[in-house]
Formats: structure tokens, C-alpha cells, sequence
């Protein structure tokens, strides 16, 4: 059997922790098992830095910022060979052009292309264990990319996808998928199994257990896929195309903090004035989450949206250079905003779930302020300050759903 194991960086934060690693893999290994290890950087050593290059700009070069940032995995990957080899067994390390890996010019947020995967083959083939980066490709100008913080879940899969690999694991902190996150909800319930639909909501939503694109990848190629943790030899949540459980109301509730809200107030009402700035972000490859439009009494319309907090500068940036695509309108913007979300496949087919939730958030004195659904998710921004509230509030409203 040909498994892929994906390790983030919490698993890998030391060496102690590295050695714990070393230890599953060659265990999977010794079973008879052909194994690739796909590694995120050591604990927080992206955060350092991202950290250091912003003490440097605050818009640093996107490309030298993927040269920066890519140092971390290559690091932890040799780290973990060394280890495995003073262990007793054959190992490599391999990084992304020594895959290869290739991807877009996007820097930052660059999609895999596709994986040569002859050279792992061959060093699998040579029985030895290959400890491949995650997060990282080259592109076509040789050139070193990245996929995005989370990318290395999306390297896993693919590297699955590519190789014909009969399991994907990915091990995190936690030991599988939960009705909220439980750092912050403590009788949150762990999932035993979760579509891919599902889990593609939760991973857009701010849940930090997979990648989004990993989830859409692993769907796309049929990927067995199982989250796990690193720590434990709990079983983990299978991650499937459809589940044995009869559906509940909701699957869970997640929130993300790492948002903000634009604002852009004046613009002419007519079907051009949106779709120029939409086009703009699109080109400049900003995600737009929630949106939504209103016409205001002097016949202009605002255009309220949110994107990811890494891309409110670029987001305001371009929106300032291009002044022409909004005309005399204003920007405004806000920080300190999040989202709260239900998931779950009974979202469209019982409307008592949006009052559920609203209810709960009133009984919690939190207040709305943009709404968005759809078949299976509902969600909610709200202040910052009021996001871990929310997640207890509205998990509690529907904790029988899970009894």
C-alpha cells in the first residue's frame, strides 16, 4: 500500500517532536507500506518570517517573499531525513524542483499544474522513505511559488492524486474534525466521518483542520483522505463523498477572525460599476467572500465586501490605483470583523435552522452585519471581539443535534 502522511508544523515544532514523527512513519513503513512525508515548517517559523520581511516593507516583493517563506519547509524536510536515517532506515529529502513540482506564476498563492512523479517512484522503489516540502512549487520561469498559507495539505493531495496513493493522512493537533473547534468550545464533538462538500465549507469558513483547495482537489481525484492526530493513535474523521450517518440539522460551526470588510460608497448604479471592480479583483486574484449591494437615497450604490485580512492592503491598494474602475467613490474598510457559520447538508431542506441561529446569537447580544447562504452553510459577520462567543453560543443552541 502506497500512503501519503502529511505532518503541519506544530507536529514538527522541535526535535523531540520530529523524532515522534520519524517514529510513525517508519512504523507505517516497516508494515510494508511505501511512504511519502509531506511537511509544513517547523512551529511558527513562517510567523517569524513574515514577521522579519515586515520589518523590512509592509508590501515586501511577492516573489522574493516565496523565496523567503519556502526556506522554512526545506528546512524541516532535511531535518527529518537525518532523523530517519540515524534511526536505521533509507530516507530523502526531496523539495519542490527536485520533484518536480509545477505550478503558476501566482506568486503567494500559486495552483499546482501538475507533479513529475518519476522521481519518487524511484526512490520508493529503492524502499526508502521520501520526505517531500508541502506549500511550495517552481514555475515555469524556474522560479520558487507558494500555494498559500495551508498549502502543504493541497501538496499531500495532490502528491496523492499524482502517485495513485491508496490513503492520504493528514495529522494535525487535534485527532479529527469537529462540530467547532474545541480549543474554544471544550464539549465539541469530533466527527467520525464528513463529506467533501462539508468539509469544503469549514476549510473556506475558517476552520483550521485542512486547506480548502486540498479538500476541492481530494474530491475532484477521489483521494482517501482521513484527518488525524499527530499525538495519539485516536481514529481520526474520514473525509468522504457521502457519509453512513443520517444527516443532521447542522455538522458544525466555524469562525474566521482573519477577515475584513471593504466598503465602497458613491459608485454609479448600473451593472458595469460592479462588475468593473469585481474584474478587478478577480485579475488581481483577491478572493471576495460576502458581498452584498444597496442603492442609497442620493441614486448611487455601496458595495460592501469582505476578503481575507492578508489582502485588505493589496485589496485598498488597488483600489486606490485604479481609482478610475470606482469612479468618485469612497473606501472604507474595517478590521475588526468575523465570521460565524453553521455547515451542514439540513441547512437548505429545515428553515428553522437560520431562525436557530439568530436566536442564539440574540440571546447572546450579538449583533449581525452581513448575512450570506447557501445550500449548506449560513454565516453570519460580526465584531472580533464577539467571535468566540458566537461559536459557544450557537454550538450550544444546537448541541442536541449531536446527542
Amino acid at each position: 500500500m502506497l500512503v501519503v502522511m502529511k505532518f503541519g508544523g506544530s507536529s514538527v515544532a522541535d526535535l523531540d517532536k520530529i523524532r515522534n514523527v520519524a517514529e510513525r512513519c517508519i512504523k507505517k513503513w516497516r508494515e510494508g507500506n511505501q511512504v511519502v512525508v509531506v511537511l509544513s515548517a517547523m512551529g511558527k517559523t513562517t510567523d517569524r518570517l513574515l514577521a522579519q520581511s515586515g520589518e523590512i516593507s509592509s508590501m515586501p516583493s511577492r516573489r522574493e517573499m516565496d523565496m523567503l517563506l519556502a526556506t522554512g519547509e526545506q528546512v524541516s524536510v532535511s531535518l527529518m531525513a537525518m532523523t530517519m536515517i540515524q534511526m536505521g532506515v533509507t530516507a530523502i529529502s526531496l523539495n519542490a524542483w527536485q520533484v518536480p513540482m509545477h505550478t503558476t506564476s501566482a506568486y503567494q498563492n500559486a495552483k499546482l499544474k501538475r507533479i513529475d512523479s518519476e522521481r519518487i517512484t524511484k526512490e520508493l522503489d529503492s524502499n526508502k522513505i521520501v520526505v517531500v516540502t508541502g506549500f511550495q512549487g517552481v514555475n515555469k520561469y524556474d522560479d520558487v511559488t507558494t500555494l498559500g498559507r495551508g498549502g502543504s495539505d493541497t501538496t499531500a493531495v495532490a502528491l496523492a492524486a499524482a502517485l495513485n496513493a491508496d490513503l492520504c493522512e493528514i495529522y494535525t493537533d487535534v485527532d479529527g474534525v469537529y462540530t467547532a473547534d474545541p480549543r474554544i468550545v471544550p464539549d465539541a464533538r469530533k466527527m467520525p466521518e464528513v463529506t467533501y462538500e462539508e468539509m469544503l465549507e469549514f476549510a473556506s469558513l475558517g476552520a483550521k483542520v485542512l486547506h480548502s483547495r486540498c479538500v476541492e482537489m481530494a474530491r475532484r481525484y477521489n483521494v482517501n483522505l482521513v484527518v488525524k492526530s499527530s499525538m495519539s493513535e485516536e481514529e481520526g474523521t474520514v473525509v468522504k463523498e457521502t457519509t453512513k450517518m443520517e444527516k443532521m440539522l447542522i455538522s458544525g460551526v466555524a469562525v474566521d477572525k482573519n477577515i475584513a470588510k471593504i466598503a465602497v460608497s458613491g459608485m454609479k448604479d448600473n451593472p458595469e460599476s460592479t462588475f468593473r471592480l469585481l474584474n478587478l479583483m478577480a485579475k488581481n486574484g483577491v478572493n471576495i467572500d460576502v458581498m452584498i449591494q444597496s442603492l442609497e437615497k442620493d441614486g448611487t450604490k455601496t458595495l460592501t465586501f469582505t476578503v481575507a485580512r492578508p489582502d485588505m492592503m493589496m485589496t485598498l491598494e488597488l483600489l486606490k490605483k485604479y481609482s478610475d474602475v470606482i469612479g468618485n467613490a469612497s473606501v472604507s474598510c474595517e478590521e475588526d470583523v468575523a465570521k460565524v457559520s453553521v455547515v451542514g447538508a439540513g441547512v437548505s431542506s429545515n428553515p428553522g435552522v437560520a431562525a436557530k441561529m439568530f436566536e442564539a446569537l440574540s440571546n447572546a447580544g450579538i449583533n449581525t452585519d452581513m448575512v450570506t447562504t447557501s445550500e449548506i452553510r449560513i454565516t453570519a459577520v460580526i465584531k472580533e471581539a464577539e467571535a468566540e462567543m458566537a461559536m459557544r453560543a450557537v454550538h450550544d443552541r444546537f448541541a442536541s443535534e449531536w446527542d
